[in-house]
């Protein structure tokens, strides 16, 4: 019988700020559409007015062809667009139904032909198989596979395992493994290891910068898409060496829309452990809302949500444990006040387990692991003027989780309670200056903050474990094993 002592309260906190601006390139979170407008003889045409309008919002983004031809317009978020273009003496084309998907550079030609004033050809845009702008390799995960894919769980991460180049994480994984209630906090792709993937979220950081995983699962609800880039990705985002998951929040529309939802999990259809003499309790309840709209139609929207989950979870013991005789025969006194923390055996030992296989020498039971989460969101975007754009993010969740047989114990009543604070917050802005000169800029901040206490404070020193360490920081830890 061995024992050990841990500290009583851990406390991470991370907070990043940054800043970034770009002139004329694509941004992080937003995209961008540029091309080529010509007459029908091959000629460019200079001067043509391009303006992109969402469908949703009804906002639109207004430029005019170089004199080369060529037209971009930048710092655009997710959605369906309807494109214009014009010129004197030329058909105005009408492009509706154009898809514009997160992190995207999306090359968009026109050809023009010569008509009356009054002409106008309507085409039905196509989203791009191949984004032929840039070298990036990378999977965009849309806005109805976010949103209507049956996950278990429903833990955003997952997502990832539909780019290729991701594969399943092993059982064993580092931050891949699933932390109970919360699903995995990383994903291994494109043969990286998991902590090299950089989570970003509206163009900022979403990464706990000490263990390099994501700081948490923002709301399935709350994601529009995302892409994740694997391979040869802009140099603008840095810092990591793996992959890029770039996540873009919901916003509201000129249209109201809402949600309520409730998801079950339990115990009925699970299967018993061989070993065990029950099936150990499980429910887990996921529900929430949410809802978005205008707060001034074709300029200011919001969308607000709330999630919670409740899970309740039994988890089987079946370890080796002293037998009556073993308890009788123990005389150290330091092991002695030990011994009530150490459950009493309850079955016979399976064969090769205990050295007597004639009395009582393991115990069976469950302990209870209760995870509880709640998570608010809020999201407001607002078109300051015909050039200025501005669009705020804000999620917090709380989390309080019990581990009553982790940090190498094998018996139940020395574990931990975990309670966390987690939080992120985002500004974008941008201005365009002129046709060819756009500046957008975010601030961000990212912070986490984690509290473990034990379940049995009691002080080492009472149990006469002199050991350097005192005070109400737990009982130490208790691993039982049969010896040779």
């Amino acid at each position: 019988m061995t024992s050990r002592t841990f500290g009583s309260r851990f406390v991470l906190l991370v907070c990043m700020f940054a800043v970034m601006f770009a002139i004329g390139a694509v941004g992080q979170s937003t995209s961008t559409i540029s091309g080529t407008v010509r007459d029908s003889g091959g000629a460019v045409i200079s001067g043509a007015k391009i303006t992109v309008t969402n469908v949703g919002t009804g906002l639109d983004w207004k430029t005019q062809t170089d004199a080369t031809g060529n037209y971009q317009v930048t710092a655009l978020p997710t959605g369906t667009y309807k494109l214009e273009v014009s010129a004197p003496s030329m058909q105005k084309v009408v492009m509706t139904g154009f898809v514009v998907e997160v992190s995207r550079t999306i090359q968009q030609n026109f050809n023009l032909k010569v008509a009356s004033a009054n002409e106008e050809v309507m085409v039905t845009g196509e989203a791009p198989v191949i984004e032929a702008s840039t070298m990036t390799v990378g999977t965009v995960i849309n806005e109805k596979t976010v949103q209507e894919i049956p996950l278990n769980g429903r833990h955003f991460v997952d997502l990832g395992l539909l780019v290729p180049g991701t594969v399943a994480p092993p059982q064993a994984g580092f931050l891949t493994a699933p932390l109970r209630g919360q699903g995995a906090f990383a994903i291994n792709t494109a043969g990286q290891r998991e902590d090299t993937v950089n989570f970003m979220i509206n163009g900022v950081n979403l990464n706990d910068m000490v263990q390099n995983q994501i700081t948490f699962q923002p709301s399935i609800n709350t994601v529009e898409e995302f892409k994740l880039d694997n391979s040869t990705y802009s140099a603008e985002y840095g810092r990591n060496s793996g992959a890029i998951a770039n996540i873009a929040t919901r916003s509201g529309t000129n249209n109201f829309h809402g949600e309520v939802f409730e998801f079950l999990k339990n115990d009925y259809w699970d299967a018993k452990n061989y070993f065990a003499n029950t099936i150990p309790p499980f429910k887990r309840n996921n529900f929430g809302a949410a809802i978005g709209g205008p707060i001034i139609k074709n300029k200011t929207f919001f969308f607000a949500s709330y999630e919670g989950t409740r899970q309740r979870q039994g988890l089987t013991v079946n370890q080796t444990v002293l037998d009556n005789a073993q308890r009788t025969a123990v005389s150290d006194p330091v092991s002695q006040k030990l011994l009530p923390f150490i459950p009493t055996a309850n079955a016979l030992g399976a064969p090769g387990v205990c050295a007597t296989l004639s009395t009582q020498c393991t115990f069976t039971g469950a302990a209870t692991a209760p995870v509880d989460i709640d998570q608010w969101t809020g999201d407001v975007s607002h078109r300051l003027g015909e050039s200025d754009t501005m669009h705020f993010y804000y999620a917090f969740q709380k989390d309080h989780r019990g581990e009553p047989i982790l940090q190498g114990n094998n018996i139940p009543n020395f574990g931990d309670t975990r309670q966390s604070h987690r939080q992120i917050g985002t500004w974008n802005y941008a201005h365009t200056f002129s046709p060819t000169v756009v500046n957008e800029a975010r601030i961000g901040f990212n912070r986490i903050s984690i509290t473990f206490k034990p379940n049995n404070p009691l002080d080492p020193t009472s149990l006469g474990i002199s050991d350097g360490v005192s005070g109400p920081i737990g009982i130490p830890q208790i691993t039982i094993a049969e010896s040779a």
